[in-house]
């Protein structure tokens, strides 16, 4: 393992769950609009659109004289219009694929440029009311996949105030997220979700599903917690050190 890698696995070991490398993906060139004015459009992860947002209201402090047009959708609709040529760069919270690069190639004659821009750290919310502090990921298993299936929170051991009926609420991410592709991987070691989960648009709808319901559970990137939530420390097995 090199120093690089292992200053890797410690800051994964310090953030709430895993960190996510966040990408962009960039066609050099641009779009004229009528009048010869210049658009740039970026489309992708909902992770970093309001990151990006950002980026681009300072920008054009700058340089008012480019437009710049951004939307989220996730990682795979980003990617899906670079593809098809619709824009101009695609973020993601995920690596481009070898297909997806070469359709990119093969659609409009131009090579996909990767480049690292942020870290995050992908999080575990549930209700503020829920008294479980940690899980750890044979438990998260439990919840998201098939494997055991824990389908409610008596059966960790979690006893929720005031609440009758505990079935665990199971807030994902769509497909087309590299969030929802990066949970898979590390969470469920590639395995299939579990049915009946609810799957959200965007990380903004996964916390405010999981703050306004008691027996909720879900993960999205950290930046988007609210009051009306909790963020879990993660154990890798049981007795081990929970991380925060």
């Amino acid at each position: 393992m090199t120093i690089k890698n292992k200053s890797l696995r410690r800051l994964s070991k310090k953030c709430i769950l895993f960190s996510l490398f966040l990408f962009c993906l960039v066609l050099l060139q641009c779009n004229k609009r009528a009048g010869g004015s210049e658009t740039i459009q970026i489309k992708g992860s909902d992770t970093i659109v309001n990151l990006v947002q950002a980026w681009v209201e300072a920008f054009r402090l700058v340089d008012p004289s480019i437009d710049i047009e951004v939307s989220g959708g996730g990682s795979g609709v980003g990617i899906a219009a670079l593809e098809r040529g619709a824009v101009d760069i695609a973020t993601a919270s995920r690596n481009i694929k070898v297909d997806e690069a070469k359709a990119v190639i093969e659609n409009t004659g131009k090579e996909p440029v990767e480049f690292i821009i942020a870290f995050d750290a992908l999080a575990l919310y549930v209700n503020k009311n829920n008294p479980i502090d940690s899980i750890t990921l044979p438990d998260l298993a439990r919840i998201y996949g098939d494997d055991n299936r824990a389908h409610r929170w008596k059966e960790l051991g979690i006893t929720i105030p005031n609440v009758r009926n505990d079935k665990i609420i199971r807030t994902s991410r769509q497909s087309s997220s590299g969030t929802y592709e990066f949970f898979r991987e590390k969470v469920l070691h590639n395995k299939d979700f579990s049915l009946g989960s609810c799957d959200m648009n965007g990380s903004k709808e996964v916390v405010e599903l999981v703050g306004s319901t008691k027996t909720a559970i879900g993960y999205s990137g950290m930046g988007y917690a609210t009051h009306e939530i909790k963020m879990l420390k993660l154990m890798e097995k049981a007795d081990d050190t929970a991380y925060a």
